[in-house]
């Protein structure tokens, strides 16, 4: 019984430390097992099921809510006067977004261009796309700017030009045409006189030039050599670096495109992505981390210092000639035309700039910029990135459309992109991604456990078997000594005396000598 016991014992003592042995294995190997799954699920590549389709097309719908600044004074503001604006919108178009001419190279890049429609929805705005609202108009004040230097003729007969087409320094027009162009006779003049001076050929509208158009030919990492650089920008139309700002630092392309990023984030990695739209490279910070539906996520968000002038982050120098801070001047990538974006309502921004204009309120939680991106596979989960567009206007002499306005840079409109994983693409990346790695950590330390509670139960068994087996055997020790001794202490019937013998007693009884 003893040796079968033992046996028993040896057994779960073995199984148990093979459990152990195992969970502590996986300690190790697990997290290993984990980031080469996410390495795979993050490449780009064909062959990749689940991030390739996700970066080819978009799969999630995405949105752009425009806000539009009606102009409530117009003539007033000729005057000198302080402009008083209110906010109308949203209107809400669909993006929908995909890439084309997909081309992989030998070097571990991909090229594409991504060609970007809108479509409006109006269960989702407030108003529609006829809603007339009124606005700076940029041909004139924006031209006027332009020519500020010219000699005083040429700028007399710009604006005799003006007045030939009927174009004021305010527009009155629906928002569709607003936004997606109108028929002008000074854009088919300027067109054909000066050409390249407009960015469009055909309508003029704010974002006549976004809609069925492409962002350029990008070329990225796939992140088959290295997958600290996936997503991470080549080149873009060519180019390695751009030329229109004034120092090599703010030339630089750095960062993705802006969809996604490498994988293994911390809270001190920034979030650096290369826009077209505005030019230039910009960077991100994080802020907090949080959950969306179960998912761990960081919270990353536009620093004080994005837009500032060069006197407050000497970095940003060379996007200058520069105003106050929180404004860029991208005028250099817009035909010179006196352009500036910076967030809604100038959050963020010098405070002197709300004195010039009426009618707005910044806060962060409404015009605030942010990202929240999945740190281990760098996979955004909600974004929302607003921005607004301004325009500088002054009075310009021999330009009488301009009156006597005052140096203001002017807020016309302001636009959100915003978008979040939800539905069956949020469940499969919460089960590849969440699920199955917490399921492969939580294993290991169940074989730990069990494998301890194995080791630690089977040596109490047998210890307690051992107890039991010492209790018996001196159960049986008293009797045998008893039955001994009195053997040994009785008559035998030859007249020996009894009790226990000595060296007086005999032990056996001789007969008489022959």
């Amino acid at each position: 019984m003893a040796i079968s016991t033992s046996k028993v014992t040896i057994g779960f003592v073995v199984a148990g430390l093979l459990a152990v042995s195992f969970g502590t294995v996986l300690v190790f190997v697990g997290p290993m097992i984990i980031d080469d799954q996410i390495i795979k699920n993050t490449v780009i590549d064909p062959n990749n099921e689940i991030a390739y389709p996700m970066w080819r097309d978009i799969p999630v719908p995405f949105y752009m809510s425009v806000y539009f600044f009606n102009v409530l004074n117009p003539q007033e503001v000729l005057l000198g006067e302080k402009p008083m604006v209110e906010e109308r919108g949203p209107y809400v178009y669909r993006k929908r977004c995909q890439k084309d001419n997909i081309t992989f190279h030998p070097n571990f890049t991909v090229s594409y261009r991504e060609y970007r429609q809108y479509y409006f929805e109006p269960s989702m705005s407030v108003g529609n796309e006829s809603d007339v609202v009124t606005i700076p108009n940029m041909l004139v004040l924006g031209a006027a700017v332009m020519m500020e230097k010219l000699p005083f003729a040429v700028r007399m007969m710009m604006s005799a030009t003006f007045k030939t087409f009927k174009e004021g320094p305010f527009l009155t027009k629906p928002v569709g045409e607003l936004m997606w162009g109108y028929d002008s006779g000074l854009v088919d003049f300027l067109n054909r006189y000066l050409p390249g001076m407009l960015p469009t050929k055909g309508k003029f509208g704010l974002f006549s030039e976004f809609n069925n158009s492409n962002t350029g030919l990008f070329n990225i990492h796939t992140g088959k050599d290295d997958i600290s650089k996936v997503h991470k920008v080549d080149s873009w139309n060519g180019l390695k670096k751009l030329t229109n700002w004034g120092t090599p630092q703010c030339n630089m392309m750095n960062g993705t495109a802006g969809q996604m990023w490498p994988p293994f984030m911390t809270p001190k990695t920034t979030l650096p992505f290369y826009s077209p739209d505005a030019c230039r490279s910009m960077e991100l910070v994080y802020q907090r981390p949080g959950v969306m539906q179960g998912i761990p996520l960081y919270r990353y968000v536009a620093p004080k210092t994005l837009f500032a002038n060069g006197s407050d982050y000497a970095p940003n120098e060379g996007f200058c000639p520069c105003r106050q801070s929180g404004i860029l001047n991208v005028s250099s990538c817009r035909h010179n035309s006196p352009v500036f974006i910076s967030h809604p309502h100038f959050y963020n921004a010098d405070p002197v700039l709300l004195d010039f204009v009426g009618g707005l309120s910044p806060n962060e939680d409404e015009h605030g910029l942010f990202i929240d991106i999945h740190p281990m596979t760098g996979v955004p989960l909600n974004v929302s990135i607003r921005l607004q567009l301004n325009l500088f206007m002054k009075s310009v002499s021999a330009i009488t459309e301009t009156g006597k306005i005052a140096d203001v840079v002017m807020p016309m409109i302001w636009f959100e992109e915003s978008g979040y994983i939800d539905g069956p693409i949020l469940d499969t990346f919460h089960t590849n991604l969440v699920v199955l790695p917490a399921v492969m950590e939580y294993t290991q330390y169940i074989f730990i456990s069990l494998g301890l509670l194995t080791i630690i139960v089977a040596l109490l068994v047998h210890r307690r078997s051992k107890r039991s087996e010492t209790a018996n055997s001196m159960m049986f020790t008293p009797t045998t000594n008893l039955n001994l001794k009195d053997s040994m202490g009785a008559s035998n019937g030859d007249g020996l005396v009894s009790g226990p013998p000595s060296e007086k007693t005999p032990l056996l009884h001789h007969g008489t000598m022959d």
